[in-house]
C-alpha cells in the first residue's frame, strides 16, 4: 500500500513544477504528517525529492528528475478508456488503477501538455443515470467485473420473478444503460448470449479458470440488437388517436420513442385543422393511458373504445373540477 502511494506521489511531482502538503495530501488521500514521512522516505531512498519552506513552498524534484516507472500496466491501459466515466470506475472498483494510469500518461508527456486532463475535465462530464432518479451501485457489481476484465466463468444465483434460478455464465460484457448495470454473457449450456441485470444478483461464485472467448463477438454490435429487439417486444398492444400539430410536436416527449418514430414515419392525411390520424404501438392500454395523458387537448382517442371510454370520463371529470 505504502509503495504503491510512493510511486503516486513521485509521478504526481514530476507531472507539477511543485506541490504544497496540503495539495499532495489531498490527491493522496492522507494526513499532511505522512506526506513529510514519504518525502523523507524517498529522499534516502535516492529520489530527489526537495522542500521549499515558507508560505509559497512546496514539493519538488531537483535536477529535471524523471522515473522510469510510467510504463502502462494491461489493466491500467484498459481502465484508461474508460476515464471519462468516473462514476462507472468507482462502481467497477477500477477508480485507482484510472488513476495510476492517468498520473503516467501526464508524468511521460511534455511539460506544455501536462495539464491536458485538467482542462477536458473542466470541459467534458458525462453523467450516465437519467433526470430524477438516484442510481444504487449492486453490491455484486466489482465481482462481476473483475470476471468480465479476466474472462472467468461465473455460477450467478440471481431473481427471477418470484423464483431464484443459479446458472453458468460465461461473462463478455457490462453495460451501463441509464443507471442500471447489464451483464452480457454467454451461457455456455444453451450456447447463447442472454442480457442480465445485475442488480438481480444474489451471489456470485468466480471460477479460477478461464474461458475463451469469441474473438469476433461485437459488445455495441450485440446491445444494440438486443435493445432494439427488447424495445419491439414490449410494444403488444396498438392504439389509433388523431393528433393536432402541436401533439405531433410533442408526441416523442411522451411516448416511447420507438414507438412514436414508427408512428410518425406513416401519418395518415391532415385534416383542414392539420390534425393527423396515426396508430401507436404501445405496451398496453394501461400504460398509453398514463402517457396520453400528458397530451392534454392535442390528443383524441379513436380506437380501442374501452381506451376512448377512460379519456371521455377524465374529460368529464376534469370539466366538473374546472368548472
Amino acid at each position: 500500500m505504502r509503495a504503491a502511494r510512493l510511486i503516486k506521489m513521485v509521478l504526481l511531482l514530476q507531472s507539477r513544477p511543485s506541490m504544497t502538503a496540503a495539495e499532495l495530501a489531498r490527491e493522496l488521500e492522507v494526513s499532511e504528517r505522512t506526506i513529510t514521512r514519504d518525502a523523507q522516505a524517498l529522499s534516502e531512498a535516492g529520489v530527489p525529492v526537495y522542500a521549499d519552506r515558507g508560505r509559497a513552498g512546496g514539493y519538488r524534484l531537483v535536477g529535471g528528475y524523471r522515473t522510469r516507472l510510467t510504463g502502462l500496466a494491461r489493466s491500467e491501459a484498459e481502465a484508461l478508456f474508460l476515464s471519462g466515466v468516473p462514476g462507472a470506475l468507482r462502481e467497477m472498483g477500477l477508480e485507482d488503477t484510472a488513476s495510476a494510469a492517468r498520473l503516467k500518461v501526464s508524468a511521460a508527456l511534455l511539460p506544455s501538455l501536462r495539464d491536458a486532463s485538467r482542462t477536458a475535465a473542466q470541459r467534458f462530464h458525462l453523467d450516465a443515470p437519467a433526470w430524477f432518479s438516484e442510481p444504487e451501485s449492486p453490491e455484486l457489481l466489482p465481482a462481476v467485473a473483475d470476471a468480465v476484465w479476466d474472462d472467468r466463468p461465473i455460477v450467478a444465483r440471481y431473481r427471477r420473478g418470484e423464483a431464484e434460478v443459479e446458472r453458468a455464465l460465461e461473462p463478455y460484457g457490462l453495460v451501463l444503460k441509464a443507471g442500471v448495470w447489464y451483464l452480457c454473457a454467454r451461457v455456455p449450456d444453451a450456447g447463447s448470449f442472454r442480457v442480465y441485470r445485475i442488480d438481480r444478483f444474489l451471489a456470485v461464485d468466480l471460477d479460477e479458470q478461464r474461458f475463451r472467448r469469441e474473438d469476433e463477438f461485437d459488445l455495441p454490435g450485440f446491445w444494440g440488437e438486443r435493445a432494439e429487439e427488447f424495445a419491439r417486444s414490449i410494444l403488444r398492444a396498438e392504439v389509433v388517436v388523431r393528433l393536432s400539430p402541436d401533439g405531433v410536436r410533442r408526441l416523442p416527449y411522451v411516448l416511447d420513442p420507438t414507438s412514436a418514430k414508427a408512428a410518425l414515419e406513416a401519418p395518415g392525411a391532415p385534416d383542414p385543422r392539420g390534425w393527423v390520424t396515426v396508430t401507436l404501438p404501445v405496451e398496453s392500454e394501461e400504460v398509453a393511458h398514463t402517457q396520453l395523458t400528458a397530451l392534454g387537448p392535442e390528443v383524441e382517442i379513436l380506437a380501442p373504445a374501452a381506451l376512448r371510454r377512460r379519456f371521455a370520463k377524465d374529460a368529464a371529470r376534469l370539466a366538473a373540477l374546472y368548472g
